[in-house]
């Protein structure tokens, strides 16, 4: 019998706030973390995604953010999903472990083995034993353009029937026929989620659970609608969010993630620093400035570009 992970709605993967010099802003983060939750109307969170470069945080780091994130979780009654990303399978479940002994973390999000590329046979084996030694429930990350692997629907159909494995993040690039069959398809208690964000809205009319978009860091609430509308089957107004959303999506990820998002972040004074590590680069002040015009909610549009403008225009003084 598979735990109950409740996988439906919105889960905002949190970009790590850093100051200039590129050190941790913790109290941003917990900002962040409680913005999301309280007035976005996130189903949770997601710690240590690619959104939060968690490739290049320490291991201190790494436990901050968990921690400050388990927080704001824990104060709204939110459940928690932690990246854990690595091609070393007894290096996973041994993260694994470590978390599911915090009591803090509802699952853990786990992608296909990237750059060794095991073939789907690996593949399965791998979270197999992540699912017999883990002791955490797991939602696979099927991104084949990061990892080098795709995985077919009937391997995916063979992952959600292991005990622990409660979803995919399924960030392909396409809604193909091989999207449709898997959401035709797909296990009781295994739930697909979307994370390509720019074509969520599709994905969610054909009946996908919910999502994991980094888009939502900003427009969090209207993200959060998005899903909301498409449940309660409001065909129209969802098509001319998703529309707009995924304008918004396009402008955010045409440098790469989170570059973008976090110059957008930094230019509503919702962190310290557009900083990010290397090997990225800050995202352009053209991108910033477009994809901070469609940032805005509907509701507070026109003010908040004029004031995102104006601090622009600061910061290129």
């Amino acid at each position: 019998m598979k735990p109950e992970a409740n996988l439906t709605g919105l889960f905002v993967p949190l970009v790590t706030p850093f100051t200039d010099d590129l050190r941790l802003a913790p109290d941003a983060l917990a900002r962040l973390a409680d913005e999301a939750l309280s007035v976005g109307g996130a189903r949770g969170l997601v710690a240590l995604g690619t959104t939060a470069e968690a490739a290049t945080l320490t291991t201190e780091e790494k436990r901050a953010v968990v921690r400050i994130c388990a927080a704001a979780c824990r104060a709204h009654g939110a459940p928690l999903i932690v990246g854990v990303g690595t091609n070393d399978t007894a290096a996973a479940i041994t993260t694994l472990r470590e978390l599911a002994q915090s009591g803090d973390v509802a699952a853990a999000l786990v992608p296909t083995p990237p750059y060794t590329r095991p073939g789907e046979a690996g593949t399965l084996a791998h979270f197999t034993a992540l699912a017999e030694h883990g002791s955490l429930p797991l939602v696979v990350y099927d991104i084949p353009y990061r990892t080098g692997q795709a995985l077919s629907t009937s391997t995916l159909n063979a992952l959600g029937h292991l005990p622990e494995v409660v979803g995919v993040k399924y960030a392909t690039g396409a809604i193909d026929a091989a999207a449709m069959e898997l959401l035709g398809s797909s296990t009781p208690g295994f739930a697909v989620l979307g994370g390509d964000d720019a074509v969520i809205s599709p994905l969610l009319a054909s009946g996908a659970r919910g999502g994991i978009l980094a888009s939502a860091n900003v427009r969090t609430a209207d993200f959060a609608e998005l899903i909301s509308l498409w449940q309660r089957d409001a065909t129209g107004p969802a098509r001319r969010l998703g529309m707009e959303l995924a304008r918004l999506s396009a402008a955010l990820f045409v440098e790469p993630n989170p570059t973008v998002i976090k110059g957008v972040l930094h230019a509503q004074g919702r962190i310290p620093s557009p900083a990010v590590r290397l090997p990225l680069l800050a995202a352009s002040a053209d991108s910033v400035r477009l994809a901070a015009a469609l940032s805005a909610t509907r509701t507070h549009q026109a003010h908040q570009t004029h004031q995102t403008h104006q601090t622009l225009q600061g910061t290129a003084a």
